[in-house]
């Protein structure tokens, strides 16, 4: 199997939508802090099944349910360490499982989300949480030793808001040998703390286990713009997965406004330079159906999609 950075180097990989999007669909409640982990311990059938619908509907990458995942949210929910370290690992092997069944080409990516995440209140749409590098450091670490030993053919740190906590990702991936991308969560080009997104994708340029960079849950129409930054600066194809274009309200757990995740801008997104496009929350299986089947059109077109980036440097064990 061609590793991850080589394939985006030369054609754009279609990712997986939203994991919580089509839970809640299939009448799981995810209202707990702990969001879909929960199911890791509670259905992890039903988490299986979920990648493996995304797979059917042409994704190639599914993201794992470590998301929201942390020792502190098992631990507030009466889950030891132990137990913790085993569930992070059955989230790898559950779309590892489905992977092997459905799309044998495919990639499994560990999702690592922002520290926000685990407080369950959308701090990873404010970056508030004023937690210095260090302590960033020191609280990313344990899960992302155990996500990387798991099996996953890459890392996702993802929905990032600021500088801080890139830097501190940036950090401890750096020298390990295990690819991964960054993707922010932004407003604009702008981070969600209000530093221009640009630096976020400079820094990420000297980590050669980073294989493109990016944003997701952000408003699809904003995306192209931050593509063609993060490609430029950083060297490496763009990582594109928007969320429905609707807003979060985290004190009442709902959405609103109108959607605005159209499959067609997709085509302005590999153009950018994106070599990983798909969606994050509110985005399905169909949506992901009609993105591939424009990425598919998208390179008939090209004939032979052409590099928009240098492949990087590997440091170690490629995706």
């Amino acid at each position: 199997m061609s590793t991850l950075a080589r394939t985006i180097a030369r054609r754009t990989v279609v990712l997986d939508g939203g994991l919580a999007t089509l839970l809640e669909s299939h009448g799981h409640d995810l209202t707990t802090d702990l969001w879909s982990a929960r199911l890791l311990r509670d259905a992890p059938g039903a988490i299986c099944d979920a990648h493996k619908e995304y797979y059917e509907a042409g994704a190639e990458v599914a993201t794992t349910a470590s998301y929201q995942a942390s020792f502190d949210g098992f631990a507030a929910a009466g889950i030891d360490r132990a137990e913790a370290t085993r569930l992070l690992t059955d989230s790898v092997r559950l779309a590892a499982a489905a992977r092997d069944e459905v799309a044998p080409d495919g990639w499994v990516a560990a999702s690592v989300g922002p520290y926000g995440a685990a407080l369950a209140d959308g701090s990873e749409y404010r970056g508030d949480d004023g937690l210095t590098v260090a302590q960033l450091r020191d609280w990313h670490r344990p899960r992302l030793e155990i996500l990387a030993d798991a099996g996953a053919d890459v890392l996702a740190l993802e929905t990032i808001p600021g500088l801080a906590e890139v830097e501190a990702l940036l950090a401890e991936v750096d020298g390990t040998g295990m690819p991964a991308w960054l993707s922010l969560t932004a407003d604009g080009d702008r981070t969600r703390t209000g530093e221009p997104l640009r630096e976020a994708f400079r820094m990420a340029a000297d980590v050669a286990e980073i294989i493109a960079v990016g944003v997701n849950c952000c408003d699809p129409r904003q995306v192209r713009g931050a593509i063609a930054d993060a490609v430029s600066v950083a060297l490496v194809p763009g990582v594109a997965y928007p969320n429905s274009g609707e807003a979060w309200d985290a004190s009442t757990h709902a959405w609103s406004g109108e959607a605005a995740f159209d499959a067609e801008l997709v085509r302005s997104w590999i153009t950018a330079g994106a070599g990983l496009v798909g969606g994050c929350c509110r985005v399905g299986p169909d949506q992901i159906a009609r993105l591939a089947a424009v990425v598919s059109a998208a390179a008939d077109d090209a004939g032979t999609q052409t590099p928009t980036a240098p492949p990087p440097a590997q440091a170690g064990p490629a995706t």
